[in-house]
């Protein structure tokens, strides 16, 4: 307890909870506390890493170049097709532009870029300059919409607005200017939107593959190797397959009050997870393909007869090792929680950027007495509550990465940059093979604290 005293500033405190110790009462999405050097992005960030993977539009930053900078391939997020998302784009703001303005400068950009690069969207994004000097952006926008007869899209996303929630927001009303504009004539009753996933390292075809095994249609994947034409059509499939606790689930909310869509919200991540999700959808189309539910009983079977034997062998050198989460949903959380305990591993410590009272509420129902529940952390936080319970593996994202290699700690990416896919089936095998590989490599025993604890126990 005197890492926790040591580490959780006072006016933190209401951000972290012990399972088990009094009821839950966290406080959540609050602004991050100055001087902490918050683990969590601000909104313009939160907009960026929800529009950026749709792969054939256009995406300026309007604002000093850092911003483009500080999010340029923020996700390892692949195309099958276009990579104009993998360009970075800024008008490059200067002081004489926050002087007099940056409006002509910004349609000057357009002008140009649209010319050059011939996209089927564009998406402006506003920082927290532009906020304050208050430059036009839904006007530059459509006159330039107008000019070059493709939707140029502003999101509002000021950085000093709030959290990263706040940016999913301003994303997902960005895109919904986009949606109910293209044709629907020709998409299958059985059919279904991918929302809030990211196609990191290509997750979501995995996803779709299994969809098609299972005689599901997808319209638009949003926004992971996404197309603008889909996201104009999406609002013509039966059902929103939402991923991720806050990314896109505006967007679905919109579209179901809208257009009537309904939404389901679902997990690739972890066996139980995968599976509930594609019997989730079968359940929703049985009655108009009655054959659904068999063929998607058969696709779980065949996956597991193969995962399973080698989750086992994993498991043997695994079994009772700690293990600290810190992620950007919760979602990820609840998924890992449970992948974990397939490894029999301990989950220690829980956290994440963007959660909910209900997140960690349901947190604290699924895990065991004494576990670190943390909303928003910090690296001090962090590296105190590692220290406290002994972690032996951490599974965070590119900003913890630091934070794990210096407590000596083995390190799980499972955010924006990794390079191998997590999702599905085959992802919870590479999953267990990173972790294995992590935790039982012989280097972690020459970290000064384990050869201190190794002395201790001597």
């Amino acid at each position: 307890m005197k890492c926790e005293t040591a580490a959780v500033l006072e006016e933190r405190k209401g951000q972290v909870h012990r399972t088990g110790q009094g009821p839950i009462e966290m406080a959540c999405n609050r602004d991050s506390l100055a001087g902490a050097v918050s683990q969590r992005a601000c909104v313009f960030c939160g907009s960026r890493v929800v529009l950026y993977p749709i792969a054939d539009a256009l995406h300026l930053v309007h604002g000093p170049i850092g911003c483009a900078v500080y999010t340029w391939d923020i996700r390892g997020s692949l195309s099958s097709g276009p990579e104009l998302h993998r360009l970075s784009f800024s008008t490059d703001l200067q002081e004489k532009d926050v002087i007099f303005g940056g409006e002509k400068k910004l349609e000057a950009a357009l002008d140009e870029l649209i010319d050059r690069h011939d996209p089927k969207a564009v998406f402006v994004y506003s920082t927290c300059i532009v906020g304050i000097i208050g430059d036009d952006l839904e006007a530059v926008c459509r006159t330039m919409s107008e000019k070059k007869g493709i939707p140029v899209l502003p999101v509002q996303s000021e950085g000093f607005k709030g959290s990263k929630r706040e940016g999913y927001n301003a994303a997902c009303k960005a895109m919904f200017r986009l949606v109910g504009t293209g044709d629907t004539s020709d998409i299958s009753p059985v059919s279904v939107n991918i929302l809030g996933d990211f196609n990191l390292a290509g997750e979501i075809w995995i996803i779709r593959e299994y969809l098609e095994r299972m005689g599901v249609e997808v319209v638009a994947n949003i926004s992971g190797d996404g197309r603008v034409a889909d996201v104009r059509r999406c609002h013509g499939a039966a059902l929103n397959v939402v991923q991720c606790s806050g990314a896109t689930l505006d967007l679905a909310k919109m579209m179901e009050e809208k257009y009537g869509v309904p939404y389901i919200r679902v997990s690739y991540l972890g066996i139980e997870d995968m599976a509930d999700s594609l019997y989730y959808i079968a359940d929703h189309f049985k009655d108009i393909d009655p054959e659904i539910t068999t063929k998607t009983s058969n696709l779980v079977r065949d996956e597991l007869e193969v995962l399973m034997p080698e989750l086992a062998r994993f498991r043997k050198d695994l079994e009772g090792k700690k293990v600290a989460i810190y992620v950007g949903g919760a979602f990820k959380a609840f998924s890992l929680i449970k992948a974990f305990r397939h490894l029999g591993m301990q989950v220690v410590m829980v956290g994440s950027q963007t959660g909910t009272e209900e997140d960690y509420r349901e947190l604290e129902e699924i895990t065991d007495p004494g576990t670190i529940i943390v909303d928003d952390s910090n690296p001090l936080e962090l590296s105190a509550f590692i220290k406290e319970k002994d972690v032996d593996v951490f599974v965070g994202g590119v900003k913890e990465r630091p934070i794990a290699f210096k407590m000596g700690v083995g390190f799980c990416d499972h955010n924006h940059e990794r390079k191998e896919a997590l999702e599905g089936f085959v992802g919870m095998f590479n999953f267990a093979r990173e972790i294995h590989t992590s935790a039982i490599s012989p280097v972690w025993k020459f970290v000064p604290r384990r050869e201190q604890k190794e002395a201790e126990h001597e």
